[in-house]
């Protein structure tokens, strides 16, 4: 697999913010997204016994497979042999490709809005829906149903453009009770 990183820290977004993670970072993605700030794309080739092994160094219980769009490489025998060390396995998606049913936790960050129709999930089920709110798209479900549905404010690197983005997300919310704003504590902690 190819396996841009794996390290330890806290989970900084959704209903898991704040608890301690493992992380694999996998490489590449199927989407082009305009304010993507997460860098993917190199790589290390590992074996899955590789992964493990590496996973198995850290004492959270949490390991959260993410990338760029994990599901480009991701494999049920993986999953199992994360569980047979006894993690839970979470996966973030954008929803376009299927999910192994063994995945504990699913994430699913539709990027429609912001890429078009081949951003459009396939998923019709997710643990949490957590959708990038940048104030301009409306925000939307895509139909999938889940326990959780989260806002998140987009990240434009500009200071003044984001407390716009805030001010926004908070009357959103205020507005549609079905939605929870999920911040970035990764960022605010400067932490990875």
């Amino acid at each position: 697999m190819r396996v841009n990183e794996i390290f330890e820290s806290v989970q900084g977004e959704g209903f898991h913010s704040g608890r301690a993670a493992v992380f694999v970072r996998l490489s590449g993605c199927n989407l082009k997204c305009p304010f993507c700030d997460t860098e993917h794309q190199s790589y290390k080739d590992m074996s899955e016994e590789e992964i493990v092994a590496e996973i198995a160094k850290y004492g959270a219980e949490l390991v959260v497979i993410t990338g760029g769009e994990p599901m480009l490489q991701l494999t049920e025998t993986l999953v199992s042999r994360i569980h047979a060390i006894g993690r839970m396995v979470a996966v973030e998606t954008n929803g376009t490709i299927p999910v192994p049913r063994i995945v504990d936790w699913i994430t699913v960050s539709p990027k429609m809005a912001f890429v078009g129709e081949v951003g459009k999930p396939k998923l019709v089920f997710a643990h949490e829906v957590k959708v990038v709110f940048d104030g301009e798209h409306e925000p939307e479900d895509y139909d999938i149903t889940s326990p959780h549905y989260y806002l998140q404010p987009c990240d434009t690197g500009d200071a003044k453009a984001n407390k716009e983005i805030y001010k926004k997300i908070v009357e959103y919310v205020k507005n549609n009770p079905k939605w929870k704003i999920s911040l970035q504590t990764q960022k605010i902690l400067d932490v990875r």
